[in-house]
């Protein structure tokens, strides 16, 4: 019986030069796969990848599983009562996908703020003349005295703020909770949102979040403003955000995440069609995604289960149910 099940291919770790320790039995599966359940059962540990389909919660239950480990921050894909119930450690690796995750904000917003994101198009549509006449005449706009406004200041939303200062932007937050030395104003959710030239989303999801940018709230975001979502899809309503850039109320918007993964064709942000498509960048949950956080979140997660299965450790990052 394997010691470790590892529900992502072994060849995510060897294309960014990680080796699973060879110390110990690791079986690959994917979730489907007709014996995961069984080899769950008599492993002493399961790694994850953070992004996927929720797990059920039984296949914990009645198991040998000393530790459930998440290659990445998120966990809303495990029924974190359950392995509380059955005694099962879940750790984590928080902060690895930082550094990726603040560039994509960077990068998308001054795509959009500038209006790069549609220029290819018109250029190979042969409209060079009058694109670049639209673009002059838009007021195009850096970050430099924006205030962007970061919704969740964990160390994410923080990596984030960092890098939007240091390009001259005003840095406004919305927490419930936020840590001592958070960078920038705190404010409330819809004065942020009324206030920032650019918002972006860094919480989990979780009851208190879901559908936390409807559309009430996108109708209070500035006309011209951009919303960035590399957080989870549920958190914002896409309709009511499809709605806003159909309306050219919205100067643009970035997401990275849908209330379902992947998004079906009818979802609204796909659907959208003319300018307010053009004013939408889209991408396939990978603004935390790079070789650099790759390397950092693997190298974490299997060093923190050899320490606990070879070496009686305590978890690092043991998340509380």
């Amino acid at each position: 019986m394997a010691d470790v099940v590892c529900l992502r291919p072994r060849a995510d770790f060897e294309a960014v030069g990680i080796t699973p320790p060879p110390e110990l039995d690791i079986a690959y599966r994917a979730p489907e796969d007709d014996d995961v359940a069984e080899l769950i059962r008599g492993a002493r540990a399961l790694v994850i990848p953070a992004v996927g389909p929720a797990l059920p919660g039984d296949l914990f239950r009645g198991t040998a599983l000393e530790l459930v480990q998440v290659t990445g921050a998120g966990l809303d894909r495990l029924d974190r009562a359950v392995l509380a119930g059955e005694g099962i450690a879940l750790a984590n690796v928080p902060g690895g996908s930082n550094a990726a995750l603040a560039e994509y904000v960077v990068v998308n917003a001054l795509s959009l703020l500038r209006g790069f994101h549609g220029a290819g198009a018109a250029l190979r549509a042969g409209d060079y003349a009058a694109h670049r006449k639209r673009m002059v005449d838009a007021v195009l706009r850096g970050l430099g005295g924006l205030v962007v406004g970061v919704v969740g200041i964990g160390t994410i939303g923080q990596a984030v703020a960092e890098r939007c200062r240091q390009m001259g932007a005003e840095i406004a937050y919305f927490d419930p909770a936020p840590p001592d030395g958070a960078p920038g104003k705190r404010m409330d959710l819809d004065a942020l949102l009324a206030a920032s030239d650019v918002v972006t989303l860094h919480l989990p999801l979780i009851d208190a979040t879901r559908g936390l940018i409807d559309a009430r709230r996108i109708g209070l975001m500035k006309p011209g403003a951009v919303l960035i979502n590399a957080a989870r899809g549920g958190i914002v309503d896409e309709a009511a955000l499809a709605k806003a850039l159909e309306e050219e109320r919205l100067a643009g918007a970035a997401v990275d995440v849908y209330a379902t993964e992947p998004p079906g064709p009818d979802n609204p942000l796909l659907t959208l069609a003319g300018p307010a498509a053009q004013r939408l960048i889209l991408t396939p949950h990978i603004a935390g995604v790079s070789l650099q956080a790759s390397q950092h979140l693997f190298r974490e997660a299997w060093d923190n289960v050899s320490s606990v299965l070879l070496g009686g450790a305590v978890p690092r990052n043991r998340v509380a149910a």
